[in-house]
């Protein structure tokens, strides 16, 4: 052991380079200030053998007070709490004398023992307690007030938090992070030692998911070779997993090959037999798409067969028309006040007898207006509706323009988080499906196949669905293309709506979007409508430009608040990516007082007021409407609130969404981003009253015609781009998608033809 304060080497989790200057503290657990149980955070007072106390804080799961503990960290000065010592890795030796024991078990860290039972075990057992409890817990039967029940239950809970121990230690040894110990105990239990020696690949399994090159460094450290056929079976398979956030189903099989063989240095021979041992275990799936030998992983295999099957039996499903459905449909535009084109009125129609309908068209041309009448018409044939979309922003918008309730579509199918896998299900599906006879989905360009799946499981069979979308916009951000593979296949009831009405005509918001999308450039020179482009030729000026736009001229001039103003940035880097932008504007909007509180997380400071966005799906994190009347649980990527409070002794923060208020605590700050400014990516299924887009120099990738589209198409009133003509035409003219492996396409062609 080293002594306290001793300098060595260790791996940093956050990068591959080795950090040096660590120290070490040594000492017993004096105090637990706050512990998630969850996640393993906490914030302990440590007595270090030079008899200071300190503040720890890390992932440090189930602290007691009395145990003892070597950490290794570094020191840091917090705002509100002054000097502290972060943990990066940990030992913990359990407590050996009475009286440490006795400290240790009255702190109520096993679970069936207080401070008067553990005096009465440690009076029995003395310095053997903890040996007693771990390997004859039975004898704790010796002691009054203990049944031979309770002792194998004291026993069970002491062996479990041992093993956790033991599984920390393991992982503190080979540089590997105590939460995903903590992740690796709940999955595996007792055998996550056995199992990780094993296959130390387990570690990249769905619930654990841990980085590949973190995972390889520790098998390569358990003794793994280069070329052992774990190693390069784990290696296709994360190939196959990592190009999912690409957006492909599946790959090729010869590029899986070369890809994999490049990733872990082998021949390609072994990648070979890799995929056919995963073949034989039905771990991947292969075949023959258009003449290509292609690889799945089987859940996207059976996601993309299932969704094809699906869609051609709700296609394949039509409903007598209506008795007096001419009248009906007048009645629905007498009632709206809409004298439909023959368009809408064939969407309209077709809703009444379609089984499956699709809906497209881009801005201006009626979407909203075709959604409102199928309702009505609906309605009027008393069939019941449910109203779903892909993001929260997306849905509150569906229910803005329809005056109906809508929801997510995980909030719709039930989304839920297994407590013991950690593993995300719906409580919706084919045995306990959707009530409802008919379910409508807005912003399908959003929808993933995989997304897709699920809500076509949940959907009962001879029920109607109608899927509303412009494919023009960005692709889902998981994988596959769904919707524009179903309008490509040309095998499904489609309206196709062409026609921009008189009143859109007037906004070259409108116009400008179709212009981009035939590849015309946009009318960038009006100075009288909704739509401005004012030229900066630097960062600085670009950035000085929206800061005013967003503090005084547009709350001045045009009346729009800067709350219901969006910053939009194509990047996430660079002078006027949403990175600097964020911080310039919250300097700008919300500047430090001494009556708001902040708090520091990895690159943000959150301060009492901010505008925050919500990174990734939390079905776990519990809501209440702000004026009491319900609660419920589940925040969503995408949705946006203001931080209300932060509260620096309970280590939480209180956020407002719209007409709802969620309790975060610190270690859950990684799920949040300031959200003055964010990516088009990030903005797409909402709409703002005014969008500011800056246009600058960036990556080819990032600056194309569908990210220009989708900027333009957020805006409801007010668009103002500001930076260099060049990059407008720039992205006008880049078309390039980034070609997604997808099958639906192919497969609903394949399913449609004679034969089949």
């Amino acid at each position: 052991m080293q002594p306290c304060g001793a300098v060595r080497k260790a791996w940093n989790w956050s990068g591959n380079d080795l950090t040096e200057e660590l120290e070490i503290l040594q000492g017993a657990i004096s105090a637990v200030v706050y512990q998630n149980y969850e996640n393993g955070y906490a914030v302990l007072r440590l007595k270090a053998q030079d008899g200071q106390t300190v503040t720890v804080v890390g992932t440090i799961p189930l602290p007691a007070v009395g145990e003892q503990l070597m950490v290794t960290g570094r020191w840091s000065n917090h705002s509100s709490y002054g000097r502290q010592f972060e943990a990066e890795f940990l030992e913990r030796l359990l407590p050996q004398s009475s009286m440490e024991i006795l400290s240790y078990l009255s702190s109520r860290v096993v679970k069936g023992i207080g401070p008067k039972l553990a005096t009465r075990i440690v009076e029995r057992f003395g310095d053997e307690t903890l040996q007693v409890m771990e390997r004859e817990p039975l004898r704790l039967a010796e002691v009054p007030g203990i049944s031979r029940e309770k002792a194998k239950a004291i026993g069970e809970e002491f062996r479990l938090q041992v093993g956790m121990r033991q599984l920390m230690e393991f992982f503190a040894m080979h540089h590997l992070p105590a939460e995903l110990a903590v992740r690796t105990y709940k999955l595996y239990g007792d055998s996550a030692m056995e199992l990780l020696y094993d296959d130390p690949y387990l570690l990249m399994e769905e619930g654990l998911e841990a980085p590949f090159g973190a995972v390889d460094r520790f098998a390569i450290e358990l003794g793994v070779a280069g070329d052992d056929p774990r190693r390069v079976e784990a290696g296709v398979l994360f190939e196959l997993n990592y190009n999912l956030t690409a957006g492909h189903s599946f790959l090729p099989e010869d590029k899986l090959i070369a890809a994999t063989a490049q990733l872990l240095t082998v021949e390609t021979q072994g990648v070979q037999s890799a995929i056919g041992r995963l073949l034989e275990a039905d771990r991947l799936v292969r075949e023959q798409l258009a003449g290509i030998r292609v690889i799945y992983l089987p859940r996207l295999h059976e996601a993309e067969t299932y969704c094809t099957r699906s869609l051609l039996d709700f296609a394949g499903h039509t409903f007598p028309e209506p008795k007096g459905l001419d009248k009906l449909i007048r009645q629905v535009a007498k009632e709206s006040g809409i004298d439909y084109s023959a368009e809408q009125e064939q969407a309209i129609r077709e809703a009444a007898t379609s089984g499956l309908l699709l809906i497209t068209g881009g801005p201006g041309t009626g979407k909203t207006t075709i959604l409102n009448g199928i309702l009505s018409l609906l309605g009027q044939m008393q069939l019941r509706c449910l109203l779903a979309a892909p993001t929260g922003r997306a849905a509150k918008r569906l229910t803005e323009v329809t005056g109906e309730d809508a929801s997510t579509i995980h909030r719709l199918l039930e989304a839920s988080i297994d407590q013991n896998t950690g593993k995300m299900f719906f409580v919706r599906d084919e045995d306990n499906p959707l009530k409802a006879d008919a379910v409508i989905v807005d912003e399908m360009s959003m929808v993933d196949v995989e997304l897709l799946h699920v809500l076509l499981r949940a959907i009962p069979k001879g029920k109607r669905l109608i899927l509303v979308g412009d494919p023009d916009q960005l692709p889902p951000v998981g994988p596959g293309f769904p919707f524009s593979d179903m309008l490509r296949s040309e095998m499904l009831p489609t309206v196709r709506l062409t026609e921009i009405f008189r009143q859109a005509q007037k906004s070259l918001i409108v116009m400008n979007a179709h212009r981009v999308n035939r590849g015309e450039m946009p009318e960038l020179r009006s100075v009288t409508s909704d739509f401005f482009f004012m030229r900066r030729q630097s960062e600085e000026t670009v950035c000085q430009l929206i800061r005013d736009l967003c503090t005084t001229r547009l709350p001045k001039n045009k009346g729009i608040p800067p709350e219901q103003i969006q910053v939009l940035s194509p990047t996430r880097k660079g002078g006027v990516g949403t990175v600097s932008l964020n911080k310039m504007l919250q300097a700008a909007l919300n500047p430090p007082s001494p009556e708001k509180k902040e708090r520091s997380f990895g690159d943000f400071l959150f301060r009492e007021g901010d505008r925050v966005m919500q990174i990734r799906n939390n079905y776990d994190i519990m809501w209440k409407k702000c004026d009491g009347s319900a609660a419920g649980t589940g925040i969503f990527n995408g949705d946006v609130g203001i931080i209300r409070q932060i509260d620096p002794g309970a280590e939480t923060m209180t956020i407002v969404f719209d007409d709802r208020e969620a309790d975060y605590d610190f270690t859950q700050l990684n799920e949040l981003e300031p959200a003055y400014a964010m990516t088009v990516h990030k903005s797409q299924g909402s709409e703002y009253r005014a969008v500011i887009l800056a246009a600058w120099n960036g990556s080819p990738y990032l600056l194309s015609r569908s990210i220009l589209y989708t900027a333009i198409t957020r805006a409801r009133e007010l668009l103002i781009i500001v930076g260099r003509e060049e990059t407008v035409a720039v992205m006008t003219q880049n078309a390039k998608k980034n070609r997604r492996y997808t099958g639906l396409k192919l497969r609903l062609q394949e399913k449609n033809q004679p034969g089949e």
